[in-house]
Parts: C-alpha cells; sequence; structure tokens
C-alpha cells in the first residue's frame, strides 16, 4: 500500500474511532429523554424539566432531543454526519451554559458536574463537523465524495 493511502485509511480509521463512541453516547443519552431508556426521565418529563427547571422552550427541547438521539444515529452511522455533529455541538454549547458552567471545569468538581466532559464531546463533534464521516461512513458512498 502507498504512503499516501496509508494515510487516508489512518485518517477514516481515526474519524470512525470518534463517531462511534460519539454516536453511542448520543443514542443513550437521547434515548433517556425520548424513550425514559437507562433510567432517563422520558419524553414528558423532559419537556417539563426542560421548561421548569432550565427555562427551555419545548421547541429547543425537542431539537435537543433530536439532535441528542437522531444525531448520535447518523454520527454513529456516518449519516449526515457534519449535520449531525453540528446538533450535537449545539446541544453540548447550550448544556454547558445552562447547567455545567456554574460548577466549574472538572466533572466531578466539588459544586457537582462541570465542564470538562462536555467540552470533550463538543469538541469530537466539531471534529465531524469539519471534516465529515470519512471513508466509512454512509455519506461517502450516498455522495460519493
Amino acid at each position: 500500500m502507498a504512503r499516501s493511502n496509508m494515510g487516508a485509511v489512518a485518517d477514516s480509521l481515526a474519524l470512525l474511532m470518534i463517531r462511534v463512541p460519539l454516536g453511542a453516547i448520543f443514542i443513550a443519552h437521547g434515548s433517556q429523554k425520548l424513550l425514559g431508556a437507562f433510567g432517563g426521565q422520558g419524553l414528558t418529563a423532559t419537556f417539563r424539566m426542560f421548561e421548569e427547571k432550565l427555562g427551555v422552550p419545548p421547541i429547543f427541547t425537542l431539537l435537543a432531543i433530536i439532535a441528542e438521539f437522531g444525531g448520535g444515529i447518523g454520527v454513529l452511522c456516518g449519516f449526515l454526519t457534519r449535520l449531525s455533529g453540528f446538533g450535537i455541538a449545539s446541544t453540548m454549547a447550550v448544556a454547558m451554559y445552562k447547567v455545567h458552567w456554574v460548577n466549574g471545569f472538572f466533572l466531578n468538581g466539588p459544586r457537582g458536574n462541570g465542564v470538562e466532559y462536555n467540552l470533550a464531546l463538543l469538541g469530537m463533534a466539531l471534529a465531524l463537523v469539519f471534516t465529515g464521516g470519512g471513508a466509512w461512513s454512509v455519506d461517502r458512498y450516498l455522495f460519493k465524495r
């Protein structure tokens, strides 16, 4: 295999190694809100909690759920990867601002969960926004790029 092909394989493998865990995390996280899976509250309680405790209007709660669950599926499969990554990145930016910023930086900080974990997920999502899903993605087969 030529050196340039090895680099392309490594790049696509690196993108896959970002997509798989990020997609799995957000499918699970979104399914807590959407389906009440994994100890989550489910759809109705999520809408109520976001509005009452966070002041988030229902339309933005719906968009967050779509970004997490649908974006997780999209990122995992590499389908509409840039759009899926953008939805996840947007959700993480809002979560950092609305929920975690007051707790400081560290995930297990003295005041609660800080922005550390969200920042890592935001970075992973933004990497996919800028690069796309790579060679091993549904996007590559659909759009032949």
